[in-house]
């Protein structure tokens, strides 16, 4: 039975089969592609075709060891981080990379490479993977790591599903004196200021982000930006046990004027009245700091039926703060409202072949989607080719593949290693059509 489906954005949407079952390794033999929670914004986890089958790998979600010794997990690659956060964390393991939700599976961390508020510290997920087992577009099952089958594990890091289908990762947690979080946070006046308060801040504290409110007091990119560290135990001495709020869902997808500028503009002046002007410290839950968005369960409801689009860029250090501001008065000129940006620190370039991250900063720009949007995305493109930035796969439903390519250099050698892999182009994507060169 077919069923629409669309990326977190609800945009776009296609009608397909996404099959389910515990054997991922058997259920992976005749798709085109396997799927996990639907995280990815744009058409990452989408099929090419209408009518495809795609593998869904939700069901295939248990630990086939850890060592308490070395804290290294092995497991399904339909395990979710919310389950390896409820299994682990009390225990004193947490994973070195988190993005900012925790409803995404081992699997999708691997294939969009995910990245965290401690970028410039970690890195990428990727760079704690320890081997991959995957099945192949040729049909065989795979074991790919930093010592064999090299290239293929580079490509599978942020290669977005299109280098096999992932089965199994192993994956280094980290030790973690506690389950809270040591936090501080900081009013900030203007984007300036909060780029470099980043930066500032990135020298000290193990993980760092900022809220940017781009609609109120003129658009001077005021903020607030968050700091943490994990607390010690003599500093939760009187705490409770760690337990896990329960999300409350938006029950229906609301009407498309709801979710208004002139909402938002009212919504970031809540947040900063709450969030206050001085500098604020105490001991909060992780997913409070997190994952602040996960308490309310399909948030992207609130967009409307239209949908939204998350335009994520990292711009690379030698950037300065007139290139920051010209992606926010290219987004002005076109008449669009970015309703959420939150933007970090990044460090160092991963291994990944297509692995987002590079030293510089990244805006994560919310947009509702309209008429106007690809040519704001095409207009925001042309701005990150001429900086040497680029675009997050993962976050993406609009680029095209000429300017892609300008942005990233890596493709050819993506689409070689997963040829030598692939040969017939079985594995493939509606991601990798509007962009890679793949058929429909």
């Amino acid at each position: 039975m077919e069923h629409v489906l669309s990326g977190w954005g609800r945009y776009p949407v296609v009608s397909a089969r996404e099959i389910r079952s515990e054997d991922l390794a058997t259920l992976t033999r005749d798709v085109a592609l396997t799927r996990g929670l639907g995280r990815s914004y744009g058409d990452a986890s989408l099929p090419a075709t209408t009518g495809e089958r795609v593998a869904g790998s939700r069901l295939a979600d248990r630990v086939i060891a850890f060592d308490p010794g070395t804290g290294v997990l092995r497991a399904e690659a339909g395990l979710a981080l919310r389950d390896v956060n409820r299994t682990f964390l009390t225990h004193g393991w947490f994973v070195p990379v988190t993005p900012g939700t925790q409803f995404v599976t081992l699997g999708g961390m691997v294939a969009s490479d995910v990245h965290g508020k401690n970028h410039h510290r970690n890195g990428t997920f990727g760079r704690h993977v320890r081997a991959l087992r995957l099945r192949v577009g040729r049909g065989d099952i795979v074991d790919a790591s930093p010592e064999r089958e090299r290239d293929l594990f580079d490509a599978t890091l942020g290669g977005q599903g299109l280098t096999g289908h992932l089965l199994e990762v192993e994956v280094g947690l980290e030790p973690v004196p506690s389950p809270w979080i040591a936090a501080e946070s900081e009013f900030v006046p203007d984007l300036e200021t909060l780029v470099n308060r980043l930066v500032e801040d990135g020298a000290t504290w193990p993980y760092t982000v900022a809220w940017m409110d781009a609609i109120g007091a003129g658009g001077r990119g005021r903020g607030i930006i968050d700091r943490g560290r994990w607390a010690e135990p003599g500093e939760v001495a009187e705490r409770e046990a760690l337990t896990w709020p329960q999300g409350v869902a938006v029950p229906v997808t609301l009407p498309n004027w709801v979710l208004s500028p002139v909402a938002m503009r009212v919504l970031n002046l809540g947040y900063l009245a709450v969030r206050g002007r001085r500098v604020w410290r105490g001991i909060v839950h992780p997913q409070s700091f997190f994952y602040p968005l996960d308490v309310v369960l399909e948030w992207n409801r609130m967009y409307g039926r239209r949908g939204f689009t998350q335009y994520q860029c990292v711009l690379p250090r030698s950037s300065g703060a007139a290139a920051h501001r010209r992606l926010f008065e290219i987004i002005a000129s076109h008449g669009a409202t970015p309703y959420l940006v939150v933007v970090k620190d990044l460090g160092a370039e991963g291994r990944g072949c297509l692995s987002f991250p590079l030293s510089g900063v990244t805006f994560n720009i919310d947009l509702p989607v309209t008429a106007g949007t690809p040519r704001l995305v095409e207009a925001l493109n042309a701005c990150v080719i001429a900086e040497g930035g680029r675009i997050y796969l993962a976050k993406d439903a609009f680029t095209r593949e000429a300017q892609y390519r300008a942005m990233d250099p890596r493709v050819d050698r993506f689409n070689a290693i997963r040829r030598r892999w692939d040969p017939d182009g079985r594995i493939r994507s509606a991601l990798s059509v509007r962009l890679l060169g793949d058929r429909a």
